[in-house]
């Protein structure tokens, strides 16, 4: 019976198995060897060493990638997580179930859209000559703004229809967190006569923390992963103020047909993943209160 319940496991696992290894295993395993191989589909691979991690350190194009990925990173998650955690806060209010059934439906429908076809929309909205957004600040006598041609512009674009895309996860992890908060707390702290912003920083965001470190830790992961909104949006410009390092890694393979380099740039950024979310828990110590 022990060996017919084992094999019954097994061939019920089979399926998920192998479609990780053909699909997610197997994938990696090809990256990672092909970052050290010169190939163009068209000729055979021909074997670099680490020539495509040198060609990446000399490469400004690469360097200012990351970097433009690192200042989106900075900005959007910390823009994402407060506006999420507000939004939290205020839909977790006192009010009927079926109005925060609304709150939490609408909030998170962002979320389930088509990143290309939401970003094809806002190239609309904030487009320079008939743009509904530049409408409205005409109204206010403020001149057209060259949203997605100018260098901050373009950027900032990015970073909003992002934030505004995504924050509703972020959104539903609070709500979650902060309904397992016990409402003696806060009955005790009105006792003593804390209220309202004391409450928030004495109580809620402290209580929260873990919360916020799970928020925070997939928020960064997949704003490293951007590629969707300034593809769209900007195609990485004007010039290269919007080119991330996912945008580099897909023109390398298929408009360069580098696909070494492309793997090479891959691996560089899961490293910076897995560096960045290993500090967040490293330094998660001193600020996340499980208590």
């Amino acid at each position: 019976m022990t060996m017919q319940r084992t094999l019954l496991i097994w061939l019920f696992l089979a399926p998920s198995l192998v479609g990780l290894g053909l699909f997610t295993f197997l994938p990696i395993l090809a990256s990672v060897l092909l970052a050290f191989f010169s190939w163009d589909i068209i000729t055979p691979p021909q074997f670099v060493g680490l020539g495509n991690f040198a060609d990446i350190a000399s490469d400004p194009t690469i360097r200012v990638s990351f970097l433009n990925t690192i200042g989106f990173v900075a900005i959007a998650v910390v823009l994402q997580l407060s506006v999420a955690l507000a939004l939290a806060v205020l839909v977790n209010t006192r009010m009927p179930t079926m109005l925060r059934s609304f709150f939490r439906s609408v909030l998170f429908f962002p979320l389930v859209l088509s990143a290309a076809s939401v970003s094809i929309i806002m190239s609309y909205l904030f487009n320079e000559n008939f743009g509904l957004v530049n409408h409205f600040l005409n109204l206010f006598g403020i001149g057209n703004v060259a949203w997605l041609t100018s260098t901050r512009g373009a950027m900032v674009v990015v970073i909003l229809v992002y934030v505004w895309q995504n924050f509703g996860f972020s959104f539903l992890l609070f709500l979650g967190g902060l309904s397992s908060i016990p409402k003696e707390v806060y009955e005790a702290a009105q006792v003593d006569g804390a209220t309202g912003w004391r409450q928030f920083w004495r109580i809620t965001f402290p209580l929260v923390s873990p919360t916020t470190l799970v928020a925070s830790v997939m928020a960064i992961i997949a704003a490293l992963q951007i590629f969707d909104q300034p593809y769209v949006l900007t195609r990485g410009g004007p010039g290269d103020s919007t080119r991330t390092a996912v945008m580099v890694i897909y023109e390398s393979a298929f408009r360069q047909l580098e696909f070494g380099r492309a793997s090479a740039i891959g691996i560089v950024l899961t490293a910076v993943i897995m560096l960045v979310t290993a500090l967040q828990f490293r330094l998660s110590r001193r600020y996340v209160f499980y208590g």
